[in-house]
């Protein structure tokens, strides 16, 4: 199974020093920052965009964001956050009719590729050949467009039925992930864990990370042992 990866969800950071916060999650041992782009239409709030991700680029040329997309039409968007210098653009399947097609645009343009479920999206939507091309899976266990809502379980199943099709794939949760709840995502074979408030508003946002890392990584050992 693929290494454990903990990327901080910039949207319950402090904006205003988007550059600094992400620094901050860094050094307390973050590989990657998910930067929450909305569009005011896939979801009803509005974020970000290309002009912001690439100034936080300029400030970390080294950075890893791992572009979460909850925009209509995503394939708009490949171009630009591309050259704001996106690592990863993850779209939603519901936003798109033609997800293998995007997910080669996105590959052309030297960027992984995420492919993204909400809540009510079942995981059979991620066909054989989709989750094939794809990089990285994404199981949403809120639904998309706002931070700090509460963890919906009955999305995990969806994490262990898409771990055993694609075992060496990355599959990502995102919603309401902390302390708490990450046992049962990394049980269900979650490697790469999305936390916002639960990282973001902590005292010692380090102590969290690395909470986070080794709960995958004994869950790993668990697996592997099974």
């Amino acid at each position: 199974m693929p290494r454990a990866i903990i990327s901080p969800s910039v949207l319950a950071s402090d904006f205003g020093q988007l550059t600094a916060e992400c620094n901050r999650m860094i050094k307390g041992g973050a590989e990657w920052l998910h930067m929450d782009v909305m569009d005011g239409h896939f979801v009803p709030n509005i974020t970000m965009g290309a002009p912001i991700l690439s100034c936080v680029k300029k400030g970390i040329p080294d950075i890893f964001m791992d572009c979460h997309m909850m925009v209509s039409e995503p394939e708009k968007w490949v171009d630009d956050i591309a050259d704001a210098g996106g690592a990863l653009y993850c779209f939603h399947i519901e936003a798109t009719s033609d997800a293998l097609s995007l997910i080669h645009t996105i590959h052309k343009r030297n960027m992984k590729a995420g492919v993204a479920i909400s809540p009510d999206t079942s995981s059979t939507a991620i066909t054989d050949a989709i989750g094939h091309a794809a990089d990285m899976l994404l199981v949403m266990t809120v639904y998309p467009g706002r931070g700090g809502q509460k963890f919906i379980e009955r999305c995990v199943p969806k994490v262990s039925e898409l771990r055993a099709r694609f075992p060496e794939k990355d599959i990502e949760v995102d919603g309401g992930v902390g302390p708490k709840t990450i046992g049962v995502c990394a049980e269900a074979g979650s490697n790469v864990i999305v936390a916002g408030t639960a990282i973001f508003g902590a005292e010692d946002p380090e102590s969290v990370i690395n909470t986070l890392k080794a709960t995958v990584n004994a869950a790993q050992v668990k697996l592997a042992s099974q």
